[in-house]
């Protein structure tokens, strides 16, 4: 496992249809082969979840997709997006797929209500990018794409968040991480997303996420999550302080030899992990959000623990391991 962690909080989670989700940007670097995806939003109801497994997604060489802007959950348009790359398809050719083929039904399948971003790499690691702004989405509104990026954004103050984000994004020197988490803290500021402007905050929740090339899918190499946070408690600060973290300790990782087996599961789920790990509590959640499991990690029994799992129905969930004021996510398929 590699670095993969989230700030932990206490926000209750509740069960949601469908989220506005604001701004974000995807971006590779066809020097390394890297893919990564940033964002935040001012949404409520996702919990410590927040909007990270919502509304991107990352074929590690390859490419990624962000879909936000009244999306259904699961994000349907997002997955058949990610199905398409996976086929084959440029980014442009995607976008007019997605806009022919509007898989979510919240707002009667009209993709007016979408918002896309879209950067890959293709066979010859030339980059190439797309993005779509639907007409409904809540204004300020838009995307914008350059060589090796797209930023998206909606319910935006201003043109400036999109403005400071690509500023940040192409004057910072360093790695795609660097540029990405700078992009970010290009909207860090009052009302980057016009709800949260009361708060004094940018938004609630922020994110960010990088693969290498060599990655698999579901072991990126930075993964960083701040989930939904209270009034006044800015996202993007404790995004960036994790970040820092992460530079300083290099090769830490908070939760050594994790692993989830078999996946996808029927009856009972196996947690293994080293000795020293010291895991506290786990929590499993639906793709709504609700927490369906609770259960005390009990390490007397050696470097596993058991899950049972039969009484969920069929579907994707959430593992949430946590121990002090770290925790990470694990995703599983119940058959």
């Amino acid at each position: 496992m590699k670095r993969f962690y989230t700030l932990l909080f206490t926000i209750i989670i509740c069960g949601w249809a469908y989220s506005q989700d604001t701004f974000s940007i995807i971006a590779v670097d066809p020097a390394t082969g890297e893919v990564g995806s940033a964002g935040a939003s001012c949404v409520t109801g996702v919990g410590p979840m927040g909007i990270i497994d919502i509304i991107t997604d990352i074929i590690p060489g390859r490419g990624g997709v962000n879909s936000q802007a009244y999306v259904c959950i699961p994000n349907v348009n997002l997955q058949n997006a990610m199905i398409r790359m996976e086929a084959g398809d440029d980014p442009s050719m995607i976008i007019d797929w997605l806009i022919n083929n509007d898989a979510c039904s919240s707002q009667n399948f009209d993709p007016a209500f979408r918002q896309y971003g879209i950067a890959d790499l293709d066979g010859t690691m030339n980059p190439r990018t797309a993005g779509f702004t639907g007409n409904m989405c809540d204004d300020y509104k838009e995307d914008r794409q350059g060589a090796t990026y797209s930023i998206q954004g909606n319910i935006l103050l201003n043109q400036s968040v999109i403005d400071n984000m690509e500023d940040n994004f192409n004057n910072t020197a360093g790695t795609l991480a660097d540029k990405l988490m700078a992009a970010l803290q290009g909207a860090n500021f009052p009302g980057a997303d016009q709800r949260c402007l009361a708060a004094g905050t940018s938004s609630t929740t922020a994110y960010l996420l990088v693969y290498k090339a060599d990655d698999e899918p579901n072991d990126p190499w930075l993964r960083l999550n701040v989930g939904q946070q209270s009034p006044g408690v800015e996202p993007i600060d404790l995004l960036q302080t994790m970040y820092d973290d992460f530079l300083t300790t290099g090769d830490f990782d908070p939760f050594p030899g994790l692993k989830l087996y078999p996946n996808p599961v029927t009856d009972t789920l196996m947690l293994s992990f080293n000795t020293e790990t010291n895991i506290e509590t786990m929590e499993i959640f639906d793709i709504y959000g609700k927490l369906v499991l609770t259960q005390k990690a009990d390490q007397t029994g050696g470097n596993s623990i058991q899950l049972k799992v039969n009484t969920l129905t069929g579907g994707l969930y959430f593992l949430k391991v946590s121990k002090g004021n770290m925790e990470t996510t694990l995703k599983f398929v119940k058959q």
